[in-house]
């Protein structure tokens, strides 16, 4: 992996006992692989951003981006495509990381890590509802530049972004 410094920390929702450390990255092989818990795509399809409605840890729908659980037995590639596949019912035609979130909960000394890839996406079909209990109720197309409008993700949020942006160009129309 190449060695990229640590870009963002902040504390979640402003509660220090939950602190969020972004690192670029363009692989996660020096990852500890029982660490690592999620995988999150930033998609675009034709050039426009992917959003998804619905929970992403609060008690409020919000929107965000796709992705979820890494469950037994899956790769990070495999809970990527699932779960873009679950919450907007399309494909990821390319991909590569971009980086990954240590998640630390400081009171308990534990962390994990939360892998964060840039995606080219193209629909299977129309959007009906994620199977996994509504837990996504509808999704958009939008404009990158207009992303603060939907999704407010802190600096870190920003960063993801904007390092999706710059390494789009570099992924396959396949």
């Amino acid at each position: 992996m190449k060695d990229f410094p640590v870009c963002i920390s902040e504390p979640f929702n402003n509660d220090p006992s939950v602190i969020f450390e972004y690192s670029d990255a363009d692989s996660f092989d020096d990852l500890e692989k029982e660490a690592c818990r999620q995988s999150y795509g930033i998609s675009f399809c034709e050039g426009k951003l992917l959003i998804v409605f619905g929970f992403f840890g609060g008690t409020e729908r919000e929107w965000g981006f796709t992705g979820g659980r890494i469950d037994p037995g899956e790769t990070y590639e495999q809970t990527l495509r699932r779960e873009i596949q679950e919450e907007s019912n399309m494909e990821v035609i390319s991909f590569r990381p971009i980086g990954y979130q240590k998640v630390i909960k400081t009171k308990e000394d534990k962390f994990k890590y939360e892998l964060r890839y840039v995606c080219k996406v193209r629909p299977l079909g129309p959007f009906v509802s994620d199977p996994a209990d509504g837990v996504i109720s509808e999704i958009k197309l939008i404009d990158p530049s207009e992303y603060k409008k939907y999704v407010d993700w802190g600096k870190i949020g920003d960063r993801l972004v904007e390092r999706a942006l710059e390494l789009l160009p570099t992924l396959a129309d396949k």
